[in-house]
């Protein structure tokens, strides 16, 4: 029988011996390690390990006993279970169409089971997808019960992740703290100099030099949460504010793509208000 390939990501106090027992784990299980990276944060004393290996059985119980002498928080994964992805958006298509296309040809390695959006304006393009697409229209006086609504999604199609792909509604702070550490944002960069409307024409007005994108996870402090990917491109005079909405357009979805596939592959571990990322 083939051997399954896992994933396995684990936190824990910064001491000696956590390689050597994880390493001496798999081998004892005749396990093959394929990748390993690990990091020590020496200002959290904090130690931090991905380790992608194939094994010939599920080893959570093995990980699960182990996990208690070094005070460990792990996660163990199949590599063969695509994580289950609700994306969110409103109006601009830009980045969800960019992640529908790369899971499509699969560059993207995640299973999209809905969208949903405040609007009906991009149901056309999902469909197309072949992609449920829930249209759920929010006012000040609705964000309660629509956002109920959104927890009724992802506990119906059982969802790993949400994605906030250009959706411009700022979530509240008790859905905050039920997607905490499995809803990832994407936004300009140009925070918190250019606010509100047009931030792109803002920017060309004041005559920037750099435009940008950061993508991180959703808290309760809007645009704070933890970043994992953030992406920069150079503009200079001869650029017209329509160039600057449309380099920055590529620059969020590229962005983006890259934070949801590194979630995806387990190669993001928060560290407090920061993160840990382990790119290939």
């Amino acid at each position: 029988m083939t051997d399954s390939e896992y994933v396995l990501t684990l936190a824990c106090p910064d001491r000696p011996g956590v390689v050597a027992a994880v390493s001496g784990l798999l081998a004892g299980r005749g396990c093959n390690i394929i990748e390993s990276q690990q990091f020590g944060d020496r200002v959290a004393e904090r130690f931090f390990m991905r380790v992608q290996f194939s094994a010939p059985e599920d080893l959570t119980s093995a990980f699960a006993a182990l996990a208690p002498d070094f005070g460990m928080e792990f996660k163990l994964r199949d590599t063969a279970v695509k994580p289950r992805v609700l994306i969110m958006v409103s109006k601009f298509d830009h980045c969800l169409n960019d992640l529908l296309y790369r899971v499509r040809s699969g560059a993207l390695d995640i299973e999209v089971v809905a969208v949903a959006s405040n609007h009906p304006d991009l149901r056309p393009l999902t469909q197309s997808y072949g992609i449920d697409y829930h249209h759920l229209p929010v006012t000040p006086e609705t964000k309660q019960k629509q956002e109920a609504e959104v927890l009724a999604l992802v506990e119906h199609y059982q969802v790993d992740l949400v994605v906030l792909a250009r959706y411009m509604q700022v979530l509240s702070q008790e859905l905050c703290e039920k997607l905490a550490g499995r809803a990832i944002n994407i936004h300009h960069s140009f925070l918190p100099s250019f606010k509100g409307a047009k931030p792109y024409h803002q920017a060309h007005a004041r005559g920037v030099k750099l435009i940008g994108a950061t993508a991180h996870y959703v808290t309760s402090d809007l645009d704070e949460g933890p970043i994992i990917e953030q992406e920069v491109v150079r503009v200079n005079h001869s650029h017209s504010s329509e160039d600057l909405v449309a380099m920055g357009r590529d620059v969020e979805r590229i962005t983006l793509a890259r934070a949801v596939r590194w979630h995806a592959e387990q190669r993001v571990l928060l560290d407090g208000h920061k993160t840990v990322v382990f790119p290939r």
